[in-house]
């Protein structure tokens, strides 16, 4: 069943009725996905499958004691998943050659004499696996050894290959990364069998993936003090499992009031041992926490007065690292994660990191090259790098979004390739200006994978690091993120949802996935239009389009499809689903009623309405009913989770969040006695289509509203092809040029353009609004643009960034991210009414268009703008997929 894209009719909410009804059945419809990971572990043998378990017994694992503690740490977890998932426990033996007729062999070439002589026996192949970076093979090798008839071989090509093999086939057999840190349940499986042939992930295109924990406070580490009594090596152990069963490698870890190396020194050692690369945010540098030098420093935190306590300051942190993995950061920035001095200058900042390179070269005995370090571009240092600063060849140039999800900057095509090569920090929780937003996701994965595909396809691939705050309740789109990591091939615009349906599957079973995956998209979208922290009673509007109520009234169905799957899954999947998907909508629904209701009453009171005290009282309700669904989370699990919604999220008046929440203001009125039922709207009727066959959208009251996607035609330009991203956006999709990397072509008669055709009843002129995504002018030019045309008028070029700069205090950044959207004009004459081609070219890559108005003089004042027109053909005819998310 496919449905009416979301927003895009205006008789949206008198559907709503009747859609609670379908909840049920639409929340079991299953959409074939295409499947994304290969399958190699079943209950059914097979043709010659190896017996991983069967008939209440389970191979023995064997690995040499010889290889990595944490390929060894790894491979008891394997014998810890084969007991959850099978209630029987294998035998992990590391000190005995292997013996029975079907065994698991475990280890990493070069170092596991096990591995090594199979390999030296020429039976078994690791031409594709050795020397590379983390990669892995899974493989059933016959006659392995003597005594040995069978043997399936998990071999990596170093001690991250290994650990990735290991936890793959853990995956495989239905264990979810995410079995500690969201406690999803394992499937009891009576028997487990392995496919004959070579199993692998291949080698990662980003080398170094991972999350930094930040802005903790008052989240995971008022949780942490409680459970583990601080942000210590005991809560660091679950996490360094976590990013290696996601299969990252790398981890910033929590700053604010921590000092990583030294609240806990078991901290970086078990990092090591797990095989986690740690490093340090990017005002961090040569691993010392900021925190440190509130303790450690004297005097001020400035190298042109204070240079020589700095430098041995920073020699202490390269010193404590020794051999470990990390990536220095290097560089400086103000005191407390602020800009320097403005007397700071280029020659300055280059010879800080000349200086830390010989302090890095020192205590290490060996050159600097030879340490991994990075150079953070972040904020003002990336106006230092346009200005000419640069850092040696070796080191990664930390590309970085505005802290918003939208990339600042990336290498030029063509540009000399750099030995340390580029990476991206993002985002997905943030504290700072226009505001902090940090409660709960609201990061929808096509707009993460549209950015980091532009990442990927300008060479942006040696970090890829995102902020995750507190990591709960970002368990989804962490996932997506690194997966999207390994490899950004293999998942393409059309296969987000896919990915999405695939992902709710492995926590909670395919019978549900479809309904699941919808709704996790759907919370997302709407989070995104406008974040929890920046919505107030006046942010869509009370009378144009009926906005606050259809936004109120998706919300509220989104609910109501949640709780009908909650109310079908077993039992044991409860409290996974709480924190995964039910809680998030249940939240944000009741926030979003709340200030619906404020508005509501403020309208009603001022009109002397006689709900006026009603309409208060609910919103009181709301209120408090905002603190019940907090402390249903903490509940879950035996209160495992208390204190992870602490987050403050209603009462912002500034960038910083309130100590706590605060009742939005409702007014009461002394005259509003009798007790009368809210304004009900009456069901608008369905748009009239009676225009002729092959018409285009229809104006009516004075405009034309048109969804990106329902294009009459596409037009391409050689390798330039038009792809539309389902679901990015806040309406309904977005549309892009392929590849993100093609020159840019100003207008021409056959170059890139997409088609609308509209009707239009007068003549005159008229302004046509094009709606886009926040996206910033990462290829550092002049600003992205685009053009617009009616019919064979000269195309009018139009730049998205005029006057727009991604800093705090530019007003049009601001507002773009603050509404999660760029509305750019154009000005035009139509001669005459009928049917006219609206044309929209491409000129630049990277722009995404959600929406186009064409405002005749009737478009009202509304946040996500008029609602689409009625049309009287059918638009975008090949687009027939339907997607997860899209309503």
């Amino acid at each position: 069943m496919k449905f009416l894209p979301f927003y895009t009719a205006r008789f949206r909410t008198a559907c709503c009725l009747w859609l609670v009804l379908l909840v049920p059945f639409v929340a079991q419809a299953q959409t074939p996905a295409k499947k994304l990971t290969d399958t190699y572990v079943s209950a059914e043998k097979g043709k010659n499958g190896f017996t991983l378990a069967a008939s209440g017994q389970a191979a023995a694992l064997y690995a040499s004691n010889t290889d990595w503690p944490g390929v060894l740490r790894a491979a008891q977890d394997l014998q810890a998943d084969v007991n959850r998932v099978t209630n029987v426990t294998p035998t992990l033996i590391t000190d005995k050659a292997p013996a029975g007729k079907e065994v698991v062999l475990i280890g990493t070439i070069g170092k596991s004499p096990l591995i090594d002589g199979l390999v030296k026996a020429k039976k078994l192949d690791v031409s594709q696996v050795t020397g590379k970076w983390e990669t892995f093979v899974l493989q059933v090798v016959e006659k392995p050894l003597p005594g040995v008839d069978r043997a399936l071989v998990i071999a990596g090509s170093d001690k991250r290959g290994t650990i990735y093999g290991i936890y793959d086939l853990s995956q495989q057999i239905g264990v979810s990364p995410w079995y500690w840190w969201a406690d999803v349940p394992t499937k009891p499986q009576k028997v487990l069998y392995v496919a004959v042939g070579q199993h692998t992930q291949g080698t990662p295109k980003v080398k170094y993936r991972g999350i930094f924990i930040n802005d903790e406070a008052p989240a995971l580490q008022n949780w942490s003090k409680e459970k583990f009594g601080g942000v210590n090596s005991k809560m660091y152990a679950h996490m360094f499992e976590l990013i290696l069963r996601l299969k990252g490698n790398y981890l910033w870890p929590a700053m604010w009031g921590n000092m990583f190396n030294v609240d806990d020194p078991q901290n970086p050692v078990l990092a090591d041992e797990y095989g986690i690369v740690m490093g340090t945010s990017h005002h961090e540098p040569l691993t010392r926490a900021h925190e440190e030098w509130k303790h450690a420093g004297k005097g001020a935190w400035n190298y042109q007065t204070n240079a020589t306590t700095l430098q041995e300051f920073w020699r202490g942190g390269m010193k404590r690292m020794g051999t470990r993995e990390n990536i220095v950061s290097i560089g400086m920035r103000g005191d407390g994660d602020e800009p320097m001095s403005e007397d700071s200058n280029i020659a300055l900042l280059e010879k800080i990191v000349a200086d830390q390179r010989k302090i890095i070269a020192e205590e290490t005995g060996k050159p600097a090259e030879q340490t991994p370090q990075l150079w953070a571009l972040y904020k003002e240092v990336q106006d230092y790098y346009d200005k000419g600063m640069r850092v040696p060849d070796d080191v990664t140039l930390l590309l970085c979004d505005d802290n918003w999800g939208n990339i600042r900057k990336l290498p030029k095509i063509g540009e000399k390739p750099r030995a340390g090569g580029y990476g991206i920090y993002y985002h997905f929780d943030y504290v700072g200006g226009p505001r902090n937003y940090k409660w709960l996701n609201t990061n929808p994965l096509p707009r993460i994978w549209e950015q980091m595909h532009l990442a990927h396809e300008y060479g942006a691939n040696q970090i890829w690091i995102v902020n995750v705050g507190d990591l709960k309740p970002m368990e989804f789109p962490i996932s997506f993120f690194l997966d999207y990591a390994w490899n950004p091939d293999k998942i393409s615009a059309d296969q987000v949802d896919d990915y999405s349906r695939e992902w709710a599957a492995k926590q909670f079973g395919a019978k549900y996935a479809t309904g699941i995956a919808d709704i996790l998209a759907k919370y997302a979208k709407y989070n995104a239009r406008r974040k929890p922290e920046l919505l107030n009673a006046d942010t869509y509007s009370l009378t144009n389009y009926r906005e606050w109520e259809t936004v109120v009234a998706d919300y509220n169905r989104l609910l109501t499809q949640a709780e009908q799957i909650n109310q079908q899954l077993p039992t044991e999947y409860r409290d996974a689903y709480y924190q995964l998907v039910l809680h998030p909508v249940q939240a944000c629904a009741n926030l979003n009623e709340l200030y619906y209701t404020v508005a509501l009453n403020r309208e009603a009171a001022k009109n002397g309405q006689a709900n006026t005290n009603e309409l208060a009282e609910k919103a009181k309700g709301l209120y408090a009913k905002d603190a019940e669904i907090t402390n249903r989370y903490h509940a879950l699990a035996g209160g495992k989770w208390n204190h992870m919604m602490d987050q403050t999220h209603i009462g912002y008046t500034y960038w910083q969040q309130p100590e706590k929440n605060a009742m939005p203001a409702v007014q009461t009125s002394a005259q509003a006695t009798t007790v009368a039922p809210a304004t009900q709207a009456t069901p608008p009727s369905k748009p009239q289509t009676k225009a002729a066959a092959g018409a285009g959208f229809q104006e009516n009251d004075g405009y034309v509203s048109i969804e990106a996607e329902h294009y009459s035609k596409a037009v391409h330009g050689g390798s330039v092809k038009w792809q539309t991203i389902p679901d990015l956006g806040r309406t309904l999709s977005g549309v892009t040029t392929l590849p993100t990397t093609a020159a840019s072509q100003m207008p021409a008669a056959s170059s890139p353009h997409l088609q609308y055709r509209v009707e239009l009843t007068g003549s005159g002129p008229v302004t046509v609004k094009a709606y886009l995504a926040p996206t910033l002018n990462f290829t550092g030019g002049q600003g992205l643009r685009y053009a617009v045309s009616f019919d064979d008028e000269a195309p009018q070029i139009v730049n998205l960034h005029t006057g727009l700069v991604a800093d705090n205090g530019n007003r049009p950044w601001e507002k773009a991210v603050a509404e999660s959207i760029l509305i750019k004009e154009s000005k035009h004459t139509v001669a005459k009414p009928g049917t006219h081609v609206l044309k929209f070219w491409r000129v630049d890559p990277g722009v995404v268009l959600e929406k186009l108005v064409v405002d005749l003089g009737g478009v009202k004042p509304s946040y996500l703008g008029p609602p689409e027109s009625a049309s009287g053909a059918s638009t975008n005819p090949k687009n027939e997929k339907g997607s997860v998310g899209q309503w």
